[in-house]
C-alpha cells in the first residue's frame, strides 16, 4: 500500500475534510486506538464518489461510524477510514417508510419515526448510527434492522453508487456481507404502525430498563460478545439454544475480571469497560481471556460482537 504524500496528490478539488495520521481514541466510545493513516470526513455522496474513485487501488478503505461497537487496536489503522457527517444525517418519513442518512443516530432515527406514528422503537436503546446498525444487522428486544430493512445505498469501492436489497447483504445475526470498501449511505427503513404516545412510552421504558441493568455511565461499546445461540437468516433467535452471553461469563468466574485498565463490568457481566485508562491491548486481551475461561468451564466459544480493527503497538 503506496499513500500519497500530500493531500493534493489524492485530489484538490474535495469538499470534504482529509487528514494524514488522524488519532482515533477520542472517535471511539472506549477512547482507545493509534492513528489512521488518511481520515476522510466526505461533504455528500458526490465527494464520497470522488474521493474513492482517485484513492490508489491499494489503499484499504475502512467506514467508520460513531466508534460505538469498536476497538481500534493501539497501533492505529494502515487505510483510509471515512467518517460520515452532517451530510449524512437527513431523515425523512413517508407513511410507514423511513429514508435516512447513515450518520443519523439510531435512537434519533427511533424518535423521529415514533412521532410520525412508524414503530422502530427497538433502535432506541442501540448505541450507535444507522449504517453501523444495517452493516450489523442491529437488533434488541427480539427485533432487528432485517425485520424492517427495505433497501439502501452504497457507494462502491471504484465510486459508483449502488441500490442493495436484503438478498444482497445477505442478513445473518449480527452481520452481513457487504463487498470490501464498499461504503453504505443510505437506508430505508418499514415499520408497522402505531400511537405515538404508546410508541414514545415504551421507549421511556427501554430506556430506564438499560439504565438499571446496563454500565450506561461508563466507558463501554455495548455487548462485548454475541449470545451463544442459533439463530435464523434474518437474525431471529433459535428459543431452545438461547443462551446468554453473560450467563456463560458468569459461570466461568469473570465478572468483574480485569487486566490493565479494562475490566468486565460488575453490574453486567458482557459490557467491556475502559475503568482507568486502558489501552486497546488491555481491553482486547481481557476479551481473549474471557473467551478462554468461558470455553473451559462449559466448551463454548464465544464470538465477539465488538468489531477490533487495526495493529498492534509496536513493540
Amino acid at each position: 500500500m503506496e499513500l500519497p504524500e500530500t493531500l493534493a496528490e489524492i485530489l484538490p478539488e474535495l469538499r470534504g475534510r482529509l487528514s494524514h495520521a488522524k488519532d482515533l481514541s477520542s472517535l471511539t466510545w472506549l477512547r482507545v486506538g493509534g492513528p489512521a493513516d488518511l481520515f476522510f470526513q466526505p461533504a455528500d455522496v458526490a465527494d464520497l464518489q470522488a474521493f474513492l474513485q482517485a484513492l490508489p487501488a491499494d489503499v484499504p478503505v475502512f467506514p467508520m461510524g460513531v466508534g460505538s461497537n469498536l476497538i481500534v487496536r493501539d497501533g492505529g489503522l494502515r487505510a483510509a477510514v471515512i467518517r460520515m457527517g452532517r451530510g449524512f444525517n437527513h431523515i425523512e418519513i413517508d407513511g410507514n417508510r423511513v429514508t435516512t442518512g447513515v450518520a443519523a443516530l439510531d435512537a434519533h432515527v427511533a424518535r423521529k419515526a415514533a412521532e410520525a406514528g412508524v414503530d422502530l422503537t427497538f433502535l432506541r436503546t442501540i448505541p450507535g448510527s444507522i449504517g453501523g446498525a444495517v452493516r450489523m444487522n442491529a437488533g434488541c428486544y427480539g427485533s432487528y434492522v432485517a425485520d424492517v430493512f427495505v433497501s439502501a445505498k452504497a457507494v462502491t469501492r471504484e465510486g459508483q453508487l449502488v441500490t442493495l436489497s436484503a438478498e444482497d447483504l445477505q442478513f445473518q445475526y449480527r452481520q452481513t456481507e457487504l463487498p470490501e470498501g464498499w461504503v453504505i449511505v443510505e437506508a430505508t427503513l418499514e415499520g408497522p404502525a402505531g400511537d405515538a404516545q404508546e410508541l414514545a412510552d415504551r421507549m421511556a421504558a427501554q430506556l430506564a430498563k438499560r439504565d438499571e441493568t446496563q454500565p450506561t455511565k461508563d466507558r463501554s461499546a455495548g455487548s462485548t460478545f454475541r449470545n451463544p445461540a442459533g439463530f435464523s437468516s434474518t437474525g431471529q433467535a433459535d428459543d431452545v439454544h438461547d443462551l446468554k452471553a453473560w450467563k456463560v461469563i458468569d459461570d466461568a468466574g469473570m465478572r468483574g475480571a480485569r487486566k490493565g485498565g479494562a475490566q468486565m463490568s460488575e453490574k453486567h457481566s458482557n459490557f467491556l469497560i475502559n475503568a482507568e485508562n486502558a489501552t486497546a491491548a488491555d481491553l482486547e486481551g481481557l476479551g481473549e481471556e474471557v473467551r478462554k475461561k468461558v470455553y473451559e468451564n462449559s466448551g463454548i466459544t464465544l464470538q465477539w460482537e465488538i468489531m477490533r480493527v487495526g495493529e498492534p503497538a509496536a513493540e
